[in-house]
């Protein structure tokens, strides 16, 4: 598979024009704005180009970064079903792990999935190139076609509470192994992702992360839970994004859930960092999110030895017993 920024130098040409600029505010100031669009994000094909060249690249690292949580007993998904997919970003991140399996885009733009159909053709991957792309508007009392694994990306937070809760349980009926959910790193992106943690577990779904319980959250108010990864930025991405930097930090809230008796789950569980952790000399402070379903700041000393070494080496997101 060649890599996703080459692909999208290639072919986004005119993505560094001052007209794609435009688009990328006017798209940003979209996301930004904390509220479901009233009208379709990316309506044409500029708003395509835009979204796919300062968007796609951070939400294909989020959706790897949750979809490497899914334990390896689970079995490999035979069919990936991907809503409000776009241009495609968890196709890419789920074709890296597994390249034999097939993906269904469903999403209401049809500028993003012509796009996303030009950039897999590109891949030089037969089983991302075989993707099918459908334009399909998500709406009340949605029904999904059967697959094993979904993902559900950047996409409840745009829509009305109703409608977002009778997609995630459209996804969970569909899918025999595994449902990921990954939405922005904001409090609005953590509400939609704890709304489809209820009703996950409801239906009778495993957590895998980031919870370490199934009981309620226990952050407090005016705190949610989120994560982070870090991607490097190609030239095109600076230009449109007006940075100097050569990487982002994109800061995500996610859950990823597996369907009854997917997996066994087996062994001890593993509270999870919640915050950078704090090094001084000869301490490491994390604050965990622990499996009897509180929040613990926890102090590793160098005396400690091996657990030490591990605390140094562990990151916000991570697991850490």
């Amino acid at each position: 598979m060649r890599d996703l920024d080459d692909v999208l130098r290639e072919a986004l040409p005119a993505s560094t024009t001052s007209a794609a600029r435009r688009a990328t505010e006017s798209l940003r100031d979209t996301y930004r704005s904390g509220a479901p669009p009233r009208e379709l994000a990316i309506a044409d094909d500029e708003r395509a180009a835009a979204y796919a060249a300062y968007r796609m690249p951070a939400t294909r690292a989020a959706i790897a970064r949750t979809l490497a949580e899914l334990p390896e007993d689970v079995p490999p998904p035979r069919i990936h079903l991907d809503l409000g997919g776009g241009t495609g970003a968890a196709v890419w991140a789920v074709h890296a792990r597994w390249p034999q399996v097939h993906s269904r885009v469903l999403d209401a733009s049809a500028p993003a999935l012509a796009l996303g159909r030009r950039l897999a053709l590109g891949s030089d991957d037969a089983g991302l190139a075989a993707t099918t792309w459908e334009q399909v508007r998500l709406a009340a009392g949605v029904a999904l076609p059967a697959t094993d694994l979904t993902t559900v990306s950047y996409l409840l937070g745009e829509l009305p509470a109703a409608v977002a809760g009778d997609v995630v349980d459209a996804a969970l009926a569909a899918s025999s192994t595994s449902v990921l959910v990954v939405e922005p790193g904001t409090p609005r992106g953590y509400a939609a992702v704890l709304a489809a943690r209820d009703r996950a577990l409801a239906a009778g779904w495993r957590i895998v992360a980031p919870c370490p319980h199934a009981g309620p959250c226990p952050l407090t108010a005016g705190d949610w839970c989120h994560a982070a990864v870090r991607l490097t930025r190609s030239s095109l991405h600076r230009r449109l994004k007006s940075g100097d930097l050569g990487h982002e930090d994109e800061k995500f809230s996610y859950l990823a859930v597996v369907a009854p008796g997917a997996g066994d789950m087996a062994g001890e569980p593993a509270g999870r960092v919640l915050r950078h952790p704090l090094t001084r000399k000869g301490l490491v402070q994390l604050r965990l999110c622990t499996p009897e379903g509180g929040v613990r700041d926890e102090i590793v000393s160098k005396r400690q030895g091996e657990r030490y070494r591990r605390a140094r080496e562990t990151g916000w997101g991570d697991t850490f017993t």
